[in-house]
């Protein structure tokens, strides 16, 4: 197995994990249980390893975590409640 990602942010591993997972990566998360012992110490990372034939389909996924992602659409106007004919 091969180290893609090291993070102790758990929005970002958790994420990873959904993408290579969707990518078939098989992925796995090391030192989770040493990270959640030691009370969540910033300095204990946690790993997201794949198998070594998977590197570059899981380096390719995690290119998502970093690429910028779409705007909201914008509202034209505030939303007073009426529908398009005007009525509540």
């Amino acid at each position: 197995m091969i180290e893609v990602l090291r993070t102790n942010n758990p929005i970002r591993l958790d994420y990873a994990v959904v993408l290579l997972k969707r990518a078939g990566c098989h992925p796995f998360v090391a030192d989770r249980f040493m990270a959640a012992a030691e009370g969540g110490i910033p300095a204990l990372e946690r790993r997201v390893m794949v198998p070594d034939e998977w590197e570059a389909v899981a380096r390719e996924a995690l290119k998502q975590l970093d690429a910028p992602q779409d705007p909201l659409p914008e509202d034209g106007g505030e939303d007073d409640g009426a529908g398009d004919d005007g009525q509540p």
